[in-house]
């Protein structure tokens, strides 16, 4: 009887081995989406894309509501309303500075940075990236 489970169990094993198929393990999951869900990537995305229209407006009350129930949400919300304060701070600069002529030049240019680091915010962030303005100052930490 021992020949005979040894034998039924040698075809099992050997039929794994030459289809090469693995055991289902669990997949390793990147821990940054994982804890990520889509409901909390779709808010902190429209953080970034509300602040486009409604400078820090958007972002600060998508932050306040959502502050406490998603710390993806709060990071993102944060960083937003940082970037859209410093974007104000750089527009009245802007606006002082076209007394001289200088601010004419200065507003399209804050204009583009601020449309193109809002829809690179957008789209890390919709893939559950993290994403940090570079040119920033931290107001809400």
């Amino acid at each position: 009887m021992t020949e005979m489970n040894e034998n039924s169990q040698a075809p099992d094993n050997a039929g794994a081995e030459q289809t090469n198929q693995p055991v289902s393990e669990p997949q390793p999951v990147d821990a940054g989406q994982s804890a990520v869900g889509k409901d909390d990537k779709n808010m902190a995305m429209l953080c970034h894309i509300l602040a486009i229209f409604t400078g820090f407006l958007g972002p600060l009350i998508i932050w306040l509501i959502k502050k406490d129930d998603s710390p993806f949400v709060d990071r993102h919300g944060k960083e937003a309303l940082n970037f859209q304060l410093t974007i104000l701070i750089a527009w009245v600069a802007s606006g002082l500075l076209s007394f001289v002529c200088i601010g004419f030049i200065l507003m399209p240019v804050v204009a583009v940075v601020d449309l193109v680091f809002c829809i690179l915010a957008a789209v890390k962030t919709s893939r559950g990236e993290e994403y940090r303005y570079p040119v920033c100052i931290r107001f809400v930490k």
